[in-house]
């Protein structure tokens, strides 16, 4: 992958490298194959999600199979490329999900778009996925005022509270989610659901 738009700061050739290189190394996206580890991938891909939630996850499989594709979206990957067989490069779909994009291979894309439009057709939300200790409900309310941008001084006004009571329940969500900053927080909270 050679492009000056990207630079390679890591790679991985097993399940232990890859978890050592997601932690120590800084990064914006990270292709990963499902298969790493024999199998771990999906597993790692959710470890990601839950503690660099600022990451773009790619994920990487032999398979075309739909439920592996949703498996891995569920699991918070903006992307999922069949081995061998879209966009002629990695490269362009490291580009694409940088730029705010996805990144899926075509055949997959349209076995799990009716999916995804039927679920939304009933109400369902088929991407919550890992459960952690449950949000209360002021807590979903400050989440979903830092969402739309408000400061802890702002929030603490809209809901009548002290900015201490409001950093508390901050700090909280934070512990919950296990996440390091409000954009993390915001990030997780709408890639599972919770606003």
């Amino acid at each position: 992958m050679r492009d000056p738009r990207t630079l390679l700061v890591g790679q991985a050739s097993s399940y232990k490298e890859a978890r050592k290189n997601v932690y120590s190394q800084e990064f914006d996206v990270l292709l990963i194959d499902l298969a790493i580890g024999e199998g771990q991938g999906a597993e790692l891909l959710e470890s990601i999600q839950l503690k660099r939630p600022d990451v773009q996850c790619i994920a990487i499989s032999a398979s075309e199979n739909d439920d592996a594709a949703m498996d891995a979206l569920k699991r918070g990957a903006v992307g999922y490329l069949v081995k061998h067989s879209w966009f002629g490069s990695y490269l362009q779909a490291v580009l694409e999900v940088a730029n705010g994009g996805a990144a899926i291979s075509p055949r997959v894309a349209k076995k799990i778009i009716p999916k995804i439009f039927n679920a939304a057709m009933h109400g369902e939300n088929i991407f919550t996925h890992r459960k952690f200790e449950s949000l209360t409900e002021r807590e979903i309310d400050i989440l979903n005022l830092i969402a739309q941008g408000k400061s802890t001084q702002e929030i603490a006004s809209y809901l009548e509270i002290s900015p201490l009571t409001v950093a508390t329940h901050v700090k909280n969500i934070y512990g919950k989610m296990q996440v390091k900053t409000r954009a993390q927080a915001v990030r997780y909270a709408m890639l599972t659901g919770i606003i």
